[in-house]
């Protein structure tokens, strides 16, 4: 089974094709968490996670998921597999001892460099069409390596692209990500909103209801941006470092 999280699609479209190419089922984060975090797992079945990185970690609901997470057998072999615009930091690191305190072992770890998402802050840009192109084309040819060592149970198995300075970006910089930038506090809509509801539609926590036509944020924000990429007319800006920069996500240029 692999356990993914995503909100513009680069870590759906990764479990989607391991699940694929290893034969194994798919099960969405928030679903499963709504089902009080019970995953049934056959006596030798495999269990990977597949996530985006935020701020050189996992994202926080991923971390909830796996501290609640109950399966019906521990699994036979243990992978995670995630998505990050440039570096992973420790992701791996942090995710080994949240598995370990579980009494579980991390087996492999893979990391995949695609299309940046986060643009919140000033000098945050959005990937061009160019860079783009060429880390979406990477990241397929390089999947094909990742399941043929995940089908040979390859243990232990570390294959993660971590970046300079990973201890200060992961345990200093990421703590501050998380408190102050973590938030829906900053959405905005503008006169634009054409009242489609399609942010209320893909935000995958259910953060977002139509209230007289327009988007209102619930307070439960994952900060995966999905409400901002998918608008059709642009009409969601996160604050004021938004503006003008573009959109993203699987199979959409950006602009």
């Amino acid at each position: 089974m692999i356990c993914y999280f995503s909100g513009c699609g680069n870590s759906r479209w990764l479990a989607e094709r391991l699940a694929e190419s290893t034969h194994d089922r798919l099960c969405f984060v928030p679903e499963a968490m709504q089902r009080n975090s019970v995953v049934e797992l056959q006596s030798d079945e495999r269990l990977g996670f597949v996530f985006p990185v935020y701020a050189w970690a996992p994202p926080e609901i991923v971390m909830q998921f796996v501290k609640r997470l109950q399966v019906s057998h521990i699994p036979a072999y243990l992978y995670l597999a995630c998505t990050c615009g440039d570096e992973a930091g420790l992701t791996e690191r942090i995710f080994r001892k949240a598995l370990q305190r579980k009494g579980w072992h991390l087996d492999a770890a893979f990391s995949f460099v695609m299309p940046e998402t986060y643009i919140n802050l000033p000098g945050f840009q959005l990937d061009t069409n160019e860079n783009e192109c060429r880390k979406l084309k990477a990241a397929e040819q390089r999947l094909f390596g990742v399941v043929q060592r995940i089908n040979r149970k390859e243990s232990p198995c570390s294959d993660m692209k971590v970046g300079k300075a990973s201890w200060l970006k992961s345990r200093i910089v990421q703590p501050l990500f998380q408190s102050w930038l973590i938030t829906d506090r900053p959405f905005r809509v503008e006169l634009g909103c054409v009242s489609c509801g399609k942010c209320e539609a893909v935000c995958p926590v259910a953060n977002i209801r139509l209230v007289e036509g327009k988007p209102k944020w619930q307070h439960h924000c994952v900060g995966c941006m999905a409400c901002y990429h998918h608008c059709p007319v642009n009409a969601i800006q996160f604050g004021r470092h938004t503006k003008g920069k573009g959109q993203y996500y699987w199979g959409h240029q950006n602009g």
